[in-house]
Formats: C-alpha cells, sequence, structure tokens
C-alpha cells in the first residue's frame, strides 16, 4: 500500500495497479506544509487533503489520523470527519501531542490504556471504516511492552495491528508470532526497520505492506535533479527523458474525459 500525499499522487497510485492507498501523515506535512512529521499538521488540514484524494480515485483510502489530534473526544471528532470525508480506514497511533515521525527519537507515549479509552471512542464513533491501531512502543518501552500493547489493542477491538518500527527481521517475526491480529508492516526507506520484500512479510504473517515516502521521495529526488540540470544548463531538453510525458500527464488527471464532458454539456464546446 503506497502513500501519497495529494490528490495527484492518490491518482497515481490508483493507475499503477494498486488496490488501496495511504494518506500519509508525515507527507502531507512535508508537501502541504513544508513541515516536518512532528504533529504540526492540524486535524482540519489532514480531514481537507484526505476529502480532495478520495474524490480524485476509485480506490479506498486509509487515513494517518496520528495520535487522534488530542483526549479521547478529539478522536471522536476526527474519526466522524473523516468518515465523512470517504475513507475506508482511519490509523491511530498511542504517541502523546505533539507526536513524532515513527523513525524519529525523542518520541513519548500515552498509557495503554489511554490509548484502550481512545480506540473505544473511535469505534464507538465510527460507522463503517476499519480501525487500525499503531503502537509506537518499542523505542520507548522495548519489544516486550510494545507486544503487549499490540494484543491490548488488538482486544479493544482494532481490525488491525501495526507495531511501529521494529528494527530487525526477527523482531518483525515475533511480532508476527505473538500478535493475534492482522498485522501492518511499515517499509520506509532508510526508517529503523529492514526492508523485505512482500513475499517475505506475508510468509512472516503480515497482511499489510505500507510504503508511505516512496512516491513522495522519488518525485523529490526526480524534480531535484531537474531543477539543478535546469539552473545549470538553461534549459531541459537533456532531461526530458525524466519528466512525465505531456499526454500521461493530461491522461492522469482525465483530460479526455473531461474533454468529452465539456463538448456534450458546455455551451460553445462542440
Amino acid at each position: 500500500m503506497p502513500g501519497a500525499a495529494d490528490a495527484l499522487g492518490a491518482r497515481l497510485i490508483q493507475a499503477a495497479g494498486f488496490e488501496a492507498a495511504y494518506a500519509t501523515g508525515s507527507g502531507i506535512a512535508n508537501a502541504l506544509l513544508g513541515l516536518p512529521d512532528l504533529g504540526l499538521a492540524t486535524m482540519t488540514e489532514i480531514v481537507d487533503q484526505v476529502r480532495r484524494m478520495v474524490a480524485a480515485i476509485e480506490i479506498p483510502l486509509i487515513a494517518d489520523a496520528d495520535n487522534g489530534y488530542g483526549n479521547p473526544l478529539n478522536v471522536i471528532r476526527a474519526v466522524r470527519e473523516l468518515e465523512r470525508a470517504g475513507v475506508a480506514a482511519i490509523q491511530i497511533e498511542d504517541q502523546v501531542s505533539p507526536k513524532r515521525c515513527g523513525h524519529v527519537a525523542g518520541k513519548e507515549l500515552v498509557t495503554r490504556d489511554e490509548m484502550v479509552r481512545k480506540l473505544g471512542a473511535a469505534l464507538e464513533a465510527r460507522r463503517e471504516a476499519l480501525l487500525i491501531a499503531r503502537t509506537d512502543a518499542i523505542a520507548v518501552e522495548g519489544l516486550d511492552a510494545a507486544i503487549e500493547r499490540a494484543g491490548a489493542y488488538a482486544a479493544a477491538g482494532a481490525e488491525l495491528i501495526f507495531v511501529e518500527a521494529p528494527t530487525s527481521r526477527d523482531e518483525l517475526a515475533r511480532i508476527a508470532r505473538e500478535v493475534e491480529a492482522p498485522l501492518v508492516a511499515n517499509m520506509t526507506e532508510g526508517g529503523r526497520t529492514p526492508l523485505i520484500e512482500r513475499d517475505e512479510l506475508a510468509a512472516l504473517g503480515f497482511k499489510v505492506a505500507l510504503y508511505p515516502d516512496t512516491l513522495l521521495r522519488a518525485g523529490l529526488l526526480a524534480g531535484q535533479i531537474a531543477l539543478a540540470h535546469l539552473r545549470a544548463h538553461g534549459s531541459t531538453l537533456a532531461v526530458l527523458d525524466r519528466l512525465l510525458s505531456w499526454d500521461e500527464r493530461q491522461r492522469l488527471v482525465d483530460l479526455p474525459g473531461y474533454q468529452e464532458l465539456a463538448r456534450r454539456f458546455v455551451v460553445g464546446e462542440d
């Protein structure tokens, strides 16, 4: 499940044939605000961006709702707003506010009981969306505590469990053995967790593999290369093979479809 930070990224994921997309909180903070993933994006900013993404695609979108943006009452509002936006699943984590990227040092956690209360509030508020419960406990309390929290969150009713930032294959394997719930693995390139192929993750027992930043970072690198060339040479002629074609860009945003609608319904477009 690749991550997208905007509607066009979500369309790109759909066009590539993936069955679902992930609205990455870190990516939205980076792309929408130009800021790090430190809990700086507000609930309304995330919901507004997610609504645009849902409207742009037909495949399900999973929303990263950080820590629910506060206490259980905030969680209730966030879940309701995200469901109104049309998401298929909502992810909530057990960090305090302000939260940090799951692969950055300095994380702090709410208590297990407080997170269970948040999950209870989310489950009462939701109508159809699946609930993904994430724990960041490995870096703070250790793997044993993370597995204990994961089990408590599954018992509270979360449909998928996401143990963030295991540091080895052995840790991934132990999580898969000891947590009795459908599991999410986060394959963040350059993060704390080793990158593992899809088939091996499936063999271990993971049901979802997140690639939250792949699309954003690939685009940023391509952009850096093209802009550096343009700055140095005053032309993009030598880097045209690194740019999406004009026609493919228009296809991604369905220009032909809108042109047909204009022909049928807009006066003067015959």
